[in-house]
């Protein structure tokens, strides 16, 4: 996709140099964009592990499991705002660097359906339970790009552009809802089961994406115009920590009886038996330090339309 993209924006380029104009010459000036989009994802891959969670959607009735598919889909889908500012340097090339807020749809990542609460899983590591995972991505990012304009005619003025994207601020949210075991009856033996509910904010490692748009403007006045683009952008982010913000039982804040391995994670690109984590290190985890797990990734990559007002000096 992205070497369709490239090849496209050449082929644009290479006509600009023929493009016809109803206007002389501009000369350099500055510009300002504000605008609004809405992107649909254009990749969807399976979504890594959640809370030790696999990214399947299952559903058991009566004990048994009668269903089960893998979680897909993209964060790539979502509303953005964002200025721009731009400058010409002649009628044909520009630049333009955007500060963009970015808020996704909510993606269900993982969760298992069961018809009741407690089902002891035969061959299983532990009770089979009802909860659903849910993510969602906020950012701030940067977008410099390049910019060729095709010419005017009859107020419209096309162009492409291409650049990069770097996210500057931001985090994935997991919200995780369940009927879990929180204990057993001493009496009974029968696990003890409780509405769980958790926050989990994903905090990433520096990334650089990819965008690249067409779109034009239509002059309503001297200074004064509308803008419309469409804009594919794609790129991953890397899981660097991660923290437990809310974490309630019944409805009751327990944050407080979780343990430091419980509520903070570092991501890590293999693990080891010198890992903080109870799977490779022989001596077990050390609840006292953050839990070391496998990093992970996810996409971003969506198809957007943007619609805006440009005010050019």
């Amino acid at each position: 996709m992205k070497k369709n993209l490239l090849l496209l924006g050449m082929m644009v380029c290479s006509l600009a140099t023929f493009a016809q104009t109803d206007e002389p010459q501009k000369q350099e000036s500055w510009y300002f964009k504000l605008g609004g989009s809405y992107f649909m994802q254009t990749a969807a891959t399976e979504f890594p592990t959640v809370g030790g969670n696999l990214p399947l959607s299952k559903v058991y009735q009566g004990g048994k499991l009668v269903s089960e598919e893998s979680v897909t889909g993209s964060f790539g889908e979502g509303f953005r705002t964002g200025i721009t500012a731009g400058y010409r340097f002649n009628a044909r090339l520009g630049v333009e660097m955007g500060i963009n807020y970015y808020n996704s749809n909510d993606k269900t990542m993982a969760q298992t359906v069961s018809d009741v609460p407690y089902i002891p899983a035969s061959g299983s590591n532990g009770p089979v339970y009802n909860f659903k995972s849910v993510g969602q991505i906020t950012a701030w990012d940067l977008s410099p790009s390049l910019v060729l304009f095709l010419g005017e005619h009859k107020g419209f003025e096309p162009y492409t552009k291409v650049g990069v994207l770097v996210p500057i601020h931001g985090d994935l949210e997991i919200t995780t809802d369940a009927v879990a075991p929180v204990g057993v009856n001493p009496s009974t033996g029968a696990p003890i089961m409780a509405n769980v509910h958790s926050v989990d904010q994903v905090k990433p490692n520096p990334t650089v994406g990819f965008m690249a748009a067409l779109g034009t403007s239509y002059k309503l006045g001297q200074h004064i115009s509308v803008y419309g683009e469409l804009e594919y952008r794609n790129f991953t982010v890397h899981g660097k920590t991660k923290e437990t913000t809310e974490f309630t039982v019944n409805g009751t804040d327990a944050l407080a009886s979780r343990n430091t391995s419980q509520i903070h994670t570092n991501y890590r690109d293999r693990l080891d038996v010198n890992s903080n984590n109870d799977l490779t290190n022989p001596n077990g985890i050390d609840t006292s330090r953050p839990k070391d797990e496998l990093s992970s990734y996810v996409g971003i990559s969506g198809l957007g339309l943007t619609l805006g007002l440009k005010y050019s000096l």
